[in-house]
């Protein structure tokens, strides 16, 4: 039965979140991000604030999706310092432009 609490706990703990934003209601989008980092947070992510520059990632284009993620190895980090250090994975999704368009 011991084994089985202290499985629980771990798995519970580094457990996967995201947080997905669109700034148009559509389908999750799922392909590779066109950005891509891993930014440090404290206590459970409640002390740190990160902003990200979509204007300079997406360039001439939109942004179509944001989302804050913490990933299993960003769980594992979180769980190993109790917490302390709790790193998220930011990504963004451009919208893709056709040859020749113009914005």
């Amino acid at each position: 039965m011991k084994p089985l609490i202290i499985g629980a706990i771990v798995l519970s703990l580094s457990a996967c979140s995201a947080v997905t934003i669109q700034p148009q209601a559509t389908a999750k989008i799922t392909s590779q991000a066109n950005y891509e980092d891993s930014r440090s947070f404290y206590f459970w992510g409640l002390v740190g604030e990160q902003r990200v520059d979509v204007k300079q990632v997406c360039l001439s284009t939109y942004v179509t999706q944001m989302q804050s993620q913490q990933t299993f190895s960003d769980g594992a980090l979180s769980l190993i310092t109790l917490g302390i250090y709790s790193p998220h994975t930011i990504k963004v999704w451009c919208q893709e432009q056709v040859i020749g368009e113009t914005l």
